[in-house]
């Protein structure tokens, strides 16, 4: 087995993070890998955003936490209401990537540049999670001034998102592989 499927098999999901933030060097390299993923047309017509500004971060999620408290999905109300509630699981870098509305491949796109964000963050010793809130909230009046706070267009649409950071206690065991997911017809 090669190198790259040995490094996807060890990756997993974090949801614990510690409090330091990560290297401007591994944001670098993370944010690199994002930009060399295939995308549709070759048109790269993406923008990867990562904040690392806890104040922004604290508005984010209390901004989500308003959103899920008012949710008709028990779920999300349920989160929304906890006093302990983090969308991003308090990691202290998270990279949102968006694209033009317009675009037909974005969110296709999104995923690949998320697979190599995740890959580069695992490489980095990082933790990393793919953080779903705002491919559904983006256009909550509240949600999107803090979006374009942060230089994210209007005309843009989130994609998808990740959080990132070390990793704080025990790294996830691999869950079993769901069967019947694989057909090969010759």
């Amino acid at each position: 087995m090669g190198e790259i499927l040995n490094k996807i098999k060890e990756r997993r999901s974090i949801r614990e993070y510690e409090e330091k933030q990560i290297s401007d060097d591994s944001l670098n390299n993370i944010l690199e890998a994002a930009t060399f993923a295939p995308s549709g047309q070759n048109k790269q017509n993406w923008i990867f955003t990562a904040i690392q500004n806890k104040e922004i971060l604290s508005k984010l999620n209390l901004a989500i936490k308003n959103r899920f408290s008012d949710s008709i999905v028990p779920e999300l109300k349920e989160k929304g209401k906890s006093t302990n509630f983090s969308f991003n699981y308090n990691a202290p870098t998270f990279i949102i990537v968006s694209a033009p509305r317009e675009s037909l491949l974005g969110t296709y796109d999104a995923g690949a540049a998320l697979q190599n964000i995740f890959l580069a963050a695992h490489e980095e010793g990082l933790g990393s999670v793919w953080i779903h809130a705002l491919t559904r909230l983006y256009d909550y009046t509240d949600i999107r001034e803090i979006l374009t706070e942060v230089g994210i267009p209007e005309t843009h649409v989130i994609t998808g998102s990740a959080a990132i950071g070390y990793i704080k206690g025990d790294i996830p065991s691999l869950k079993p592989r769901k069967e019947g997911t694989i057909s090969i017809y010759r």
